[in-house]
């Protein structure tokens, strides 16, 4: 199916949550001055209008961006996202608004390197024009990268079987954002498989899938499933805005489930989320979530390991 269009939820709630923790992993990577790889299975146009177009229909950054855009007591970890929203909107009017793989690029340096997939037909063209653009207001700019040509690599077809040829990536160090649009069931355990291949490929990388959380039974199941496979750890965060609205339709809540965590990641969504459920919050059931544990591996006969996740640690709070 190729009906989902990310223009229509642009800035929501769950692109806070994704983009705020994206950006924090793409920093802690960029910590050291290797190289390392950022892969985007479903990348969307990469940049939505929000007063024009499928953004503006139904307003859903009202529940994400907007009511962040003029706070002063922002986290550091939030008041870094919001600033690079900002500087896509020197007007200081809320116009335009990032999708991850214009997150990315802002975050990393000349030397990373970027590996879009996109398999909508129209959006894989705005995406592949948004970054000529950007490429064009560089060069206005005077900035001419020495490995152009190579630091972004678009590729319009399913992210799922296109990863499986980048990995490992050449720098041996990368993070993989795995956000399929879930309109059909089969993208749950697309996901659950592809998580799995990819950590045999490339065992340290860092891995995040971001999920609906949903009355749907595949939506319910997802992080259980992607606790039991082995890796260095994982950690679990959800977000949740409010109850359900009286038509019981849109998403309320969502969550990011990281493999491979870094370690300073749990303390600053510590710090960010219960400041995100007080002002994104719209009424006193909105929430948060955040576990975090281990998997190890044991020899079960002569079949593959199986991986036996411990016992998480679960912290949450209401509004």
């Amino acid at each position: 199916m190729l009906s989902y269009r990310h223009g229509f939820h642009a800035g929501n709630h769950a692109d806070v949550l994704k983009h705020f923790i994206t950006i924090q992993l793409l920093n802690y990577l960029g910590q050291k001055e290797a190289a390392y790889t950022y892969i985007d299975t479903h990348s969307g146009a990469g940049l939505y209008s929000l007063d024009a177009g499928y953004a503006s229909k139904n307003a859903e950054y009202e529940t994400g961006i907007a009511p962040l855009w003029d706070r002063t007591d922002l986290p550091p970890a939030l008041a870094e996202y919001v600033a690079l929203v900002k500087d896509l909107n020197p007007s200081g009017k809320m116009r335009y608004y990032p999708g991850s793989p214009y997150c990315a690029d802002k975050i990393m340096r000349e030397q990373d390197r970027l590996r879009l997939f996109e398999l909508h037909p129209s959006e894989i063209k705005i995406l592949s024009e948004n970054f000529r653009k950007l490429d064009a207001h560089a060069a206005a700019q005077g900035h001419r990268p020495t490995a152009r040509g190579k630091r972004v690599i678009i590729a319009a077809g399913d992210g799922f079987e296109g990863l499986k040829a980048l990995l490992p990536p050449p720098s041996r160090r990368g993070l993989v954002l795995i956000d399929p649009p879930y309109e059909v069931k089969d993208d749950y355990r697309r996901v659950k498989e592809t998580v799995q291949d990819a950590l045999l490929r490339f065992p340290t990388g860092v891995y995040a899938v971001w999920y609906p959380i949903l009355q749907r039974m595949e939506s319910k199941q997802l992080p259980e499933r992607l606790k039991r496979i082995p890796a260095n750890g994982w950690l679990n965060v959800s977000l949740s805005i409010g109850g359900s609205t009286p038509d019981g339709f849109g998403l309320h809540s969502s969550g990011m489930f990281i493999l491979n965590p870094p370690w300073t990641l749990e303390a600053t969504l510590r710090e960010v989320m219960p400041y995100l459920v007080s002002v994104l919050g719209r009424d006193a059931s909105a929430t948060f979530n955040i576990e975090s544990g281990e998997t190890q591996t044991i020899g079960k006969g002569r079949g593959k390991p199986a991986a036996v996740p411990r016992v998480p640690v679960v912290r949450s709070r209401t509004r």
